[in-house]
């Protein structure tokens, strides 16, 4: 199976990337189709592993679902016989754990397994769980068989407050109360752009979805009605990436079709670090500069600095001039790129960053008797130079392929089909840029 890449780094890396469709909106998008009792087709939707694997489990569920076109999918539910999901495709890809919704509404009850995806961290499932429960879902752990089993035994109704935000959550339980009791309210939730993209494809559908800062209200509704296809919002994840990749090599690029609001604290820290960012139509233009400047950064759930992005970030803080630290604080487990990225001669390290409140300051489950280190220091510029890296999860991966792209010689980066979970045809947009890489 080709699964690395090897890069011919040093270039500058130039031009222009259309970005994709939104992975985190595609995928709950098209478990939300399963909703319907009537075929729904998503525009601008990414060719990308996780997508596959998910129309995969879908159809093993019984129902329809496939590409039609390049970037345009079809979704008919109404073959779904299926109310146990298969624990090899869920322990592919972690958006499994919202098939929740649909299954509970075709069969009343159902199992799902323990979600997969990146490891980069325990996810707040109890969260998401206890909202369920508040909802009137009966939900119970089998440790036996490693799956939860749910019932519903009338229509979701009351409201919920998440402890702390949740993006999961708060899709799974917005689609869980669209067909609820009345008004349900769910306090607490997350702000991601994708969050909206979902509320206004369930709400040009027959929904009635508000939402108000944290605050989101759902009076039921009887059926959602397909009228047309629904267009999936570009990647920012995708966006952030090419960025840092031309930056870091000392190039410039345009990227195209993004909404600056949707990474607004991304554009801040890079004006901060010094570089030329100008914005044009619905697109933007970055170049770098001759010495950027060490800027530091500390991750939070939007509208803050996306821990997505970090990774990334710290490729651009090896070409900074000065000392900048990266503090994580949504998950545990993200800074499996710090030693592969030694290999390259990057200087990195671990400091200790005693918090007061930790339970409070980190948006993860924190742990009074487990030792956790969240912050890095960069120390830069350095020359990277060639080497073999490994990937460890999605976004890592795509820092890694970059940090190759940088560096002087050649690299292999192995395990690229992690990356390519996320970002569509990476080989080919990189080589429009002038990068050298080829899939092996």
């Amino acid at each position: 199976m080709e699964d690395s890449y090897i890069i011919k780094g040093g270039r500058k890396l130039a031009g222009s990337v259309k970005l994709s469709g939104a992975k985190n909106a595609a995928l709950k998008m098209i478990i939300a189709s399963l909703l319907f009792s009537e075929k729904v087709v998503l525009d601008n939707v990414p060719r990308i592993n996780d997508v596959i694997e998910l129309l995969h489990l879908i159809r093993a569920l019984g129902a329809k679902a496939d590409f039609i076109s390049q970037n345009q999918v079809e979704i008919d539910p109404t073959s779904l016989n299926l109310n146990k999901v298969d624990l090899l495709y869920a322990s592919k890809i972690r958006v499994s754990f919202m098939l929740f919704a649909p299954l509970l509404y075709k069969f009343a009850n159902c199992y799902v397994p323990n979600p997969g995806g990146c490891r980069i961290g325990a996810r707040p499932i109890d969260r998401i769980v206890d909202g369920m429960k508040n909802l009137g879902v009966i939900v119970k752990y089998n440790s036996r068989t490693g799956y939860y089993e749910a019932k519903m035994t009338g229509k979701p109704a009351g409201s919920y407050r998440f402890s702390k935000p949740s993006h999961t959550g708060t899709e799974l339980l917005i689609m869980l109360s669209v067909f609820g009791k009345g008004k349900i309210t769910l306090e607490n939730c997350s702000h991601e752009p994708e969050i909206d993209n979902l509320i206004e494809f369930l709400n040009d559908s027959g929904a009635k979805i508000t939402k108000k800062n944290s605050l989101v209200e759902i009076t039921g509704v009887d059926k959602l009605a397909f009228k047309r296809p629904f267009k999936i919002i570009s990647d920012r994840n995708e966006a952030v990436t090419y960025i840092c990749l031309a930056l870091a090599t000392g190039g410039k690029i345009r990227i195209e079709n993004i909404i600056p609001s949707h990474i607004s604290v991304f554009l801040d820290k890079l004006k901060q670090a010094g570089a030329e960012v100008k914005e044009k139509e619905n697109s933007l233009f970055f170049e770098a500069v001759e010495s950027l400047k060490a800027v530091s950064v500390e991750t939070t759930p939007h509208p803050g600095f996306m821990t997505d992005w970090q990774p990334n970030w710290a490729i651009l803080m090896t070409q900074a001039q000065g000392r900048s630290t990266i503090n994580e604080r949504v998950f545990e487990n993200r800074f499996s790129y710090v030693e592969e990225l030694k290999k390259l001669g990057a200087r990195m390290r671990f400091v200790e960053n005693k918090v007061d409140k930790p339970q409070e300051h980190y948006f993860f489950n924190y742990k009074k008797n487990k030792r956790y280190i969240q912050t890095i220091e960069i120390e830069g510029p350095v020359k990277l130079h060639g080497g073999v890296l490994n990937i460890a999860d999605l976004r890592a991966g795509a820092s890694l392929a970059t940090a190759a792209l940088a560096a002087r010689g050649e690299s292999v980066v192995n395990g690229v089909s992690i990356l390519e979970r996320g970002y569509e045809d990476f080989v080919g947009k990189v080589s429009k840029l002038g990068g050298e890489i080829k899939k092996i």
